[in-house]
């Protein structure tokens, strides 16, 4: 879906843990295709990945672990989550700009690098 929405940049890692729908061949070929690049942390270490260790932490969190009706209704409450909550309104502080959304956060990052170049 991120590649779908234009929101992964040529090259990018991405990055997860040892899942087995993470290891699939159906999903490597896809990320190659895209142009991207996998990585996998080590098996039983969260540091390898400690921003998404700290992204699955808070939806959990948010979320809890409760039971959905069927699979539609978990995927739409989590697409919620993370659309409306997540990147649009959950502050966190940045060492250089303060505190904004992760959302404020990317799109200020791709105007210093317009600025840059």
């Amino acid at each position: 879906m991120a590649a779908a929405l234009g929101r992964l940049e040529p090259g990018c890692v991405i990055h997860s843990d040892r899942g087995s729908e993470y290891t699939s061949d159906q999903l490597r070929t896809r990320i190659g295709e895209l142009g991207h690049r996998q990585s996998m942390g080590r098996t039983g270490s969260c540091f390898d990945n400690a921003a998404a260790e700290s992204f699955w932490a808070v939806l959990k969190e948010e979320i809890g672990t409760r039971f959905w009706p069927d699979r539609a209704t978990a995927r739409a409450d989590i697409f919620n989550f993370i659309e409306t909550f997540y990147s649009r309104s959950r502050l966190r502080k940045h060492i250089h700009w303060g505190c904004l959304t992760p959302r404020e956060t990317r799109l200020r990052y791709r105007q210093d690098q317009a600025l840059a170049a």
